[in-house]
């Protein structure tokens, strides 16, 4: 606690520097892997080489990809873009397996319903594709934030400054309360972006907290105005 009294100042510049580094990939990598998700679940014949292409992004070393990635796209390797965008290539390579499920789960009766009832393919998918794969984007939007976190202090060993500063500099001064207190840091903000995940998605879908019994009791078409209704409310 002495080390984290007289250290507090520069544990929350660097807390702080970690947030902005980990939201912006999450954010770009839910972005593009929707729509890859969903171009994977419709189209059939996309679906295992897009999926299997994607995933063996996340099997690059991150050391490697910060390494590489800065003569290809023209960047300094201690700038921040070269951190983002190793990092939103990850969440995109996570994010579009979950997305391409989430749309999967989708009760195609509803979907059928939706049509009979005159949507439109636009309208389908905001109104009953998009809020009845929520939760389950959602699920894996969480495990994406948590993932993003952790690695940002992985950019510390090509110098980009994060809580990952405390890990080296606490090992090479032999200061544990140092290490320990980035531990701390990281997981707190990586708790404190998943709670805020969690808290989001109660207030937007409060259709995902009906119990299940109440929800088979209704017809698809049903389902279908409760859900486009509900979604209706959330997109305006």
């Amino acid at each position: 606690m002495t080390w984290l009294a007289a250290n507090w100042a520069d544990v929350w510049d660097l807390s702080v520097r970690h947030l902005w580094l980990s939201v912006r990939p999450i954010v770009i990598g839910f972005l593009l892997a929707v729509p890859l998700g969903l171009a994977a679940w419709r189209y059939t014949w996309l679906r295992g080489g897009l999926l299997s292409v994607i995933g063996l992004l996340y099997t690059i070393p991150s050391l490697a990809l910060f390494v590489l990635l800065p003569p290809v796209i023209g960047i300094s390797v201690l700038a921040d873009a070269n951190l983002i965008i190793a990092l939103s290539i990850y969440a995109v390579a996570l994010m579009t397996r979950f997305a391409a499920d989430a749309f999967a789960s989708v009760d195609e009766s509803v979907r059928r319903s939706a049509v009979a009832v005159g949507y439109s393919p636009w309208r389908r998918f905001w109104a009953v594709d998009l809020p009845l794969a929520g939760p389950a984007l959602l699920a894996g939007l969480r495990v994406v934030t948590v993932s993003t976190v952790s690695l940002v202090t992985v950019g510390i060993l090509v110098g980009i400054d994060s809580l990952g500063l405390l890990f080296t500099d606490g090992l090479q001064r032999g200061i544990m309360a140092e290490i320990a207190t980035g531990i701390v840091m990281t997981v707190v903000i990586a708790l404190v972006l998943d709670l805020l995940l969690a808290l989001g998605g109660r207030l937007l879908m409060p259709w995902a907290r009906r119990p299940p019994r109440r929800r088979r009791s209704g017809t698809s078409a049903s389902a279908v105005a409760s859900v486009g209704g509900a979604a209706g409310e959330g997109v305006r």
